[in-house]
């Protein structure tokens, strides 16, 4: 066997430790880069994200051990982000994961206020790959990839260990799991609601016709 074969897996494990360490300046983690080889195609991600409004590129999922998903809880979180939650048997505690656009760096972790927390300052520490978010008491994790920033935040005492696993296991959903997310949405793309009592001009209030009497 030639010696430069020999030599090709440690040059792939110093390639990903190479990747791991830039993570401090910036770089998205492996988690989150959603190149797996069983990611569900991108146009059936495109179609079904559609239902709820949410950008398609903003579309990830993850697994922990314990917990499973609800897919009631799957919508939109802002504009064009995806929100879900996952519930452990026996227990109140929820994880919930939430992605929107943003670059996720040392400074800009610092700077985006806790979910829970808002007058907290926050404190950011690297962590096997993905960001440690602290203050006041509370703890959440954050990942990014491609644009997009991922976060993993508990309620009613989730464990913060399940809270790492979950950001380092984050990534673009498989077929089945894309199927699971948006089971329980519509099908077809998401349609403003209209109102039929609003009128054209003035300030928009709802016309309330009156009755008798005044």
């Amino acid at each position: 066997m030639r010696q430069d074969a020999l030599m090709r897996p440690l040059r792939a494990a110093t390639v990903c430790g190479i990747a791991v360490a830039l993570l401090l300046s910036g770089c998205a983690t492996p988690a989150a880069q959603g190149g797996a080889a069983d990611a569900a195609e991108p146009d059936a991600i495109a179609s079904r994200a559609a239902s709820l409004g949410i950008a398609p590129d903003l579309v990830y999922t993850t697994a922990v051990d314990g917990w499973l998903l609800a897919p009631q809880s799957v919508g939109v979180n802002g504009s064009e982000g995806m929100t879900a939650a996952w519930t452990a048997d026996g227990s109140a505690a929820i994880l919930m994961l939430r992605t929107d656009r943003g670059e996720l760096t040392a400074d800009t972790c610092a700077a985006m206020p806790l979910w829970d927390a808002s007058d907290a300052p926050v404190t950011c520490t690297e962590e096997g790959g993905v960001w440690h978010r602290s203050g006041g008491g509370v703890d959440e994790y954050a990942t990014s990839s491609e644009g997009a920033i991922i976060w993993v935040i508990g309620m009613n005492a989730a464990p913060t260990e399940d809270l790492k696993a979950a950001a380092q296991a984050v990534h673009v959903p498989s077929e089945a799991e894309l199927q699971l997310l948006f089971s329980d949405a519509p099908t077809g793309a998401a349609t403003p609601v209209e109102r039929g009592d609003i009128p054209e001009n003035g300030d928009g209030a709802p016309v309330d016709p009156v009755g008798p009497g005044g």
